[in-house]
């Protein structure tokens, strides 16, 4: 078979693999051959999925969730070569709100879910090294900076609510918010935050050069509290269990 040949079989495979519904597999290949291949390539693309977003799989059902899989693999086209990484690709198509999700009528927090799950295994996952143990003393005296380890999140839906006895319709008013951490036994935790907190976080990502101090009485501003003594002790409180907790440093 000359390399033409050998490529027009190989592209016709890869297209029927990934949309046998309505791709014909290559001409003069056994036909128990290949359907083997469909299966294998299919059932093992739906287990590794199936093992980072286990909630999201229960709410769907196994038939919608065998759907969405065929969907992922018909439609779109990864970046990456690594296992580890195709449950990122998977919520990176999620979000982008592909044509083929158009049809059905699939759970509107279904990105943020998907998303919810994906952290606990990117965190688990990570090379990044904890902060070093710092001095509390210092925590208003030097600029800060939070562990790569921890992640300030914010969501529209309540997704760590949600399973298939809880399904809202609408998403509340207020956001969730949450941090999750990997801690020293590399286990993922998870804590809900309250909106000074998230943002607290959120200020040392954007303002890194800002001591503590400066970044709690910029904070204070914000939240109309400048001045305030009790905002600043509360603050300097939060800013001593974050750290303590690896948070920040």
């Amino acid at each position: 078979m000359d390399k033409s040949s050998l490529h027009q079989q190989q592209d016709a495979l890869t297209r029927y693999l990934r949309d046998p519904e309505h791709c014909t597999p290559p001409a003069g290949m056994d036909a128990a051959r290949v359907q083997v291949y469909r299966d294998l390539v299919f059932n093992n693309l739906s287990l590794l999925l199936s093992g980072t977003f286990p909630v999201l799989v229960k709410i769907l059902g196994n038939e919608e969730w065998r759907a969405l899989v065929r969907i992922f693999l018909r439609d779109y086209r990864a970046q990456t070569p690594k296992f580890g990484e195709i449950a990122q690709e998977f919520v990176a198509f999620l979000a982008s709100e592909p044509p083929g999700l158009s049809d059905g009528d699939w759970p509107p927090f279904m990105v943020e879910l998907a998303h919810y799950e994906w952290v606990e295994m990117a965190l688990q996952q990570s090379d990044d090294a904890p902060l070093p143990m710092s001095d509390a003393g210092l925590l208003l005296e030097r600029p800060l900076q939070v562990s790569p380890l921890a992640w300030p999140l914010a969501y529209a839906w309540p997704v760590q609510l949600l399973g298939p006895d809880y399904q809202p319709d609408a998403a509340p008013d207020q956001p969730t918010l949450l941090l999750v951490r990997r801690t020293e036994d590399w286990s993922v935790k998870f804590s809900e935050l309250s909106p000074l907190a998230w943002r607290l976080l959120q200020r040392i990502g954007e303002f890194p050069e800002l001591d503590g101090r400066a970044q709690l009485e910029g904070l204070a501003v914000e939240a109309g509290a400048g001045g305030s003594s009790e905002f600043m002790e509360n603050g300097l409180a939060l800013l001593r269990q974050m750290q303590v907790e690896g948070v920040l440093a």
